[in-house]
């Protein structure tokens, strides 16, 4: 059912603008001399990284309106994200609660397991995007759903009794957990500007951080209580209990998250109008909904994708510490319930730095320099860790490697959804493509950790030491190109204010 809505200010003549239920917008003329190509033909005045999109600051129904999409959209974003994340990592403290030795795993086996999760969670990625940026699908029943699954999976782990068991269980794992991430950043991308997404996406990655961060806390308290319990070992309680938890959010988040700014029902219809315009405002391309194919190359014709989805991966690469993180902090010679205790502390201070981080990024709308300065600080850490065995010196570069990988995410993020978001489709395939890529790290990235390099890991360090300046080359190459193709904009009197951020 389409409806019609008060043309938005990039109308070039248009009498009003109808949308269907998922938001494809058509231009309607009352020149009838216009023909259909003509007017597909139009272009925005605006360019692409033009940030007039963003909320007007003495506008109160916007900012009531994106003050409401925080308090509905942000926390359970959060929820989800923590249990994805924490579900996911929960192997890393079961090694330390002899799954290894329960299950018979040798040499780098525990390392395959790992790293097989990231085989399944990279196939279904793509696909996974395409679906939600469909008219056919609701992304708040396809989200829940596909959480649901990826939590009774994961709890299905305390039931593995060999690597065979355990390989199968992190496969599927993968395969039901690739849609969130994407999913999420697809979802905060159709109801908030670029000039705001950057803020959301620290906040939600805030959320991973914690995750991390009471990880170890949340096996500490499980292990020192219940294990034994019923002849289970602490391990498989700690899988079956955040199991059950990630059901039951699940269930929770199919009445609370959106779909799309025109179909959500906790909105009024004033407040869907206002949604839908001001991302219209911010999107480039107004026109009809176009096929998978032409969205396909869109994404796929745009070289600038390739770079942003190398700079990702490098920081993804750089972030292999953190499945290994309990086993790197157990290397300073304390208990293993203390060194579940002491992997909190640098992850509390990554969660405080990286939404300020990219909350700064956003406001002055700058890319680079930011990337170039967390990356420095993690490559600070890394060689630190790489060069001294001093238990002080090391768990203070814990910190410093910690905080600077995880404050550069949002950043890398946001300028994907600035560069590359000219429709809804291109940039949905863009941060899928973007996120499946970078996750390809995580397939390598274990078999830096052998335990024969304890406890100094030096060729881990290393490598993750040299990802760290090959995310900020990226970052540095990328802003040169965008620099070139603001002066050609600007020789073609298309600046607009310049078209890109860098």
């Amino acid at each position: 059912m389409s409806q019609t809505t008060p043309a938005p200010s990039l109308d070039h003549g248009a009498e009003h603008v109808e949308v269907d239920r998922q938001g494809a917008i058509q231009l309607v003329y009352s020149d009838p001399e216009k023909t259909a190509d003509q007017q597909s033909n139009m272009k925005p005045e605006r360019p692409v990284g033009d940030y007039s999109g963003a909320v007007a600051k003495t506008d109160p129904a916007e900012i009531a309106l994106v003050k409401k999409l925080d308090r509905r959209i942000m926390p359970m974003l959060c929820a989800m994200y923590f249990l994805n994340y924490l579900d996911r990592t929960a192997i890393t403290s079961a090694r330390l609660n002899n799954l290894e030795e329960d299950l018979n795993l040798t040499g780098s086996q525990y390392s395959t397991c790992i790293s097989l999760l990231f085989v399944g969670y990279i196939l279904m990625q793509l696909p996974s995007n395409m679906l939600m940026a469909s008219k056919h699908i609701r992304p708040s029943i396809y989200m829940g759903v596909c959480m649901a699954l990826w939590g009774v999976i994961s709890g299905l782990t305390a039931a593995t009794h060999n690597y065979i068991g355990l390989l199968l269980v992190r496969f599927f794992l993968g395969i039901a957990e690739a849609p969130f991430y994407p999913g999420a950043l697809f979802l905060l991308s159709i109801f908030y500007t670029r000039k705001e997404i950057s803020t959301r996406l620290a906040l939600l990655y805030s959320a991973n951080i914690l995750s991390t961060a009471f990880s170890g806390l949340i096996a500490a308290a499980t292990f020192s209580s219940i294990d034994g319990a019923h002849g289970l070992a602490g391990w498989r309680w700690l899988f079956i209990i955040e199991g059950i938890v990630t059901v039951c959010i699940a269930l929770a988040s199919t009445f609370i998250l959106p779909d799309h700014p025109l179909t959500t029902s906790w909105l009024t219809e004033e407040e869907r109008q206002l949604a839908h315009a001001r991302i219209a405002r911010d999107t480039v391309e107004q026109t009809t909904r176009k096929s998978s194919l032409d969205s396909l190359k869109a994404a796929f014709g745009d070289p600038r994708l390739y770079l942003l989805a190398m700079m990702q991966n490098f920081h993804l690469s750089a972030n292999g510490f953190t499945n290994f993180f309990p086993t790197v902090v157990g290397t300073l010679g304390y208990s293993h319930t203390i060194t579940l205790v002491m992997t909190c502390p640098p992850f509390i201070l990554a969660a405080i730095v990286a939404p300020l981080y990219g909350l700064n990024s956003g406001r002055v709308n700058e890319k680079t320099w930011h990337i170039t300065g967390g990356m420095g600080v993690a490559m600070a850490g890394f060689i630190i860790s790489a060069c001294t065995l001093n238990t002080a010196a090391r768990y203070f570069s814990c910190f410093l490697f910690a905080s600077g990988v995880y404050a550069v995410n949002s950043c890398i993020l946001g300028w994907v959804t600035a560069t590359l978001g000219q429709t809804m489709e291109k940039k949905a395939i863009s941060l899928s493509f973007v996120n499946m890529v970078s996750n390809a790290s995580y397939i390598y990235t274990p078999y830096l950790y052998p335990k024969s390099d304890g406890p100094r890991y030096l060729i881990a360090m290393c490598a993750q030491s040299g990802f760290c300046a090959a995310c900020i080359i990226c970052a540095w190459a990328l802003r040169l190109w965008l620099m070139a193709t603001n002066r050609k904009l600007k020789r073609e009197g298309r600046d607009g204010g310049l078209a890109y951020a860098y």
